[in-house]
């Protein structure tokens, strides 16, 4: 009887420990700073961004006085150079915002060179955390830098398919 009731727990013990899930977590800014080539590769950006920086004050200083030049002598100038004058501060506001898009937009200059030097350096923190996932069987890997995001998931747990099935929609 006691042989039943120890396989009883056993069993039992057997079939929880099969459908447990394991979490983890992880801090991805705390993996990133200690990271000699993220460092490296932010300064460089921060180095980057000031320099771009400076060099929108300084067409910004210049559309300025151009502005309050224009200001001071409205006056005095006839109708046609004061549109000439307003053409050229309005030229000048385009290039002004263009080279700010060409820098710091979207698709700008800043983001290209982030992706260049940055992105590697995240695919590699990422793979390392997917290994260890695999290897330590964990279902799920939160980040909690920022927000609690999954950063991995294993995919026998995802019921997007599923979902999507109920909903009535194929694969």
């Amino acid at each position: 009887m006691k042989k039943l009731y120890f396989l009883g727990i056993f069993l039992l013990l057997g079939i929880t420990t099969s459908f447990a899930q394991k979490y983890a977590y992880v801090d991805t800014d705390f993996i990133l700073g200690k990271l000699p080539a993220y460092v490296a590769a932010q300064e460089q950006l921060d180095k980057l961004s000031q320099k771009y920086q400076k060099e929108l004050e300084t067409l910004h200083s210049e559309l300025d006085q151009i502005y309050k030049d224009f200001q001071a002598e409205v006056v005095l100038l006839s109708q046609d150079m004061k549109r000439k004058r307003e053409d050229q501060i309005v030229n000048k506001e385009k290039e002004y915002k263009k080279l700010q898009r060409q820098y710091f937009g979207p698709d700008g200059d800043l983001a290209k060179k982030r992706e260049a030097l940055v992105k590697p350096i995240q695919d590699e923190v990422f793979n390392a955390i997917q290994a260890i996932a695999e290897q330590g069987a964990y279902s799920v890997i939160f980040d909690k830098a920022g927000s609690m995001t999954m950063i991995y998931t294993n995919p026998k747990f995802d019921l997007s398919d599923q979902v999507l099935q109920k909903l009535g929609y194929k694969n």
